[in-house]
């Protein structure tokens, strides 16, 4: 690895296990040289994440509630002890009920709209204003996003909307943070084996039919994903702000399925 991330340190947080998309992402930072903390939420996570940090020799494990502020104080004032700056950060952060997450999107009830949108949008732009005061030279805050922001895709339902308003999100605080030499970024995988991924209905299929039909004949890969979060977060990704990279095999693209996808229901 060249090391474009050496003498950088960071934080990623929402690392569930070995195949989420956060570690892709710290796995390849840790190799181009970068120094990382974690926040995980709850005991149980704790737990699955401590052997993963370890392998990349991360000593900071932060545990984290992100929709409680007393929790998001103690943290970044230890990140602040410890590290006094930061370089980037790495947002990997989403919940809806389950059950929501199937069915029709007009059965949204009011209290997981408000959940969904506070924990996969809000948090974001708290964690922004959080990590954008220890950037004193600058710095990379990078989200996760994907594509049922704006198209439709099956049984996504209030996710859409949630990552919608975070996508707005990122382009307002890359305008507002431009100015202390922060730029804010999200990335867009197509479906991803992943514990999120799993949530939503039919995701086995939405993962084949993709697989099938991108032009790259793949869904993304955590190498690849991992590797453009490198690319932003490096001095390579300095005048890239308030963008909504995809890493997809390139499905966004297409307007109809692959001829031979095509079926005669």
């Amino acid at each position: 690895m060249a090391e474009l991330l050496k003498g950088k340190r960071g934080v990623v947080m929402g690392v569930a296990n070995d195949r989420s998309i956060a570690w892709g992402i710290a796995k390849a930072m840790a190799a181009e040289g970068a120094e990382l903390a974690f926040t995980y939420q709850g005991e149980a996570f704790g737990k699955r994440l401590a052997p993963l940090a370890a392998t990349v020799d991360s000593t900071i494990l932060l545990d984290v509630d992100v929709t409680n502020d007393d929790s998001m104080d103690a943290a970044f004032a230890k990140l602040k002890d410890e590290w006094g700056q930061i370089d980037f950060l790495v947002h990997a952060i989403a919940f809806s009920d389950k059950s929501e997450l199937a069915g029709r999107f007009t059965n949204t009830t009011r209290s997981n709209f408000q959940n969904s949108l506070n924990i996969s949008c809000y948090s974001f732009i708290d964690v922004a204003k959080r990590a954008s005061e220890l950037m004193p030279e600058g710095g990379t805050l990078i989200t996760l996003t994907y594509q049922g922001s704006n198209a439709v895709t099956p049984f996504y339902n209030v996710m859409g909307v949630a990552k919608a308003a975070l996508e707005s999100a990122v382009r307002y605080l890359a305008n507002d943070l431009g100015p202390q030499k922060i730029r804010v970024n999200a990335i867009s995988p197509g479906p991803m084996k992943t514990l999120a991924g799993a949530a939503i209905s039919g995701a086995r299929a939405t993962f084949r039919h993709t697989e099938h039909n991108a032009p790259m004949r793949s869904n993304a890969t955590l190498e690849s994903i991992g590797g453009t979060a490198v690319y932003l977060a490096s001095d390579y990704g300095n005048m890239t702000s308030g963008e909504i990279i995809r890493v997809d095999g390139g499905y966004h693209v297409l307007g109809m399925p692959q001829p031979d996808h095509l079926h005669n229901h």
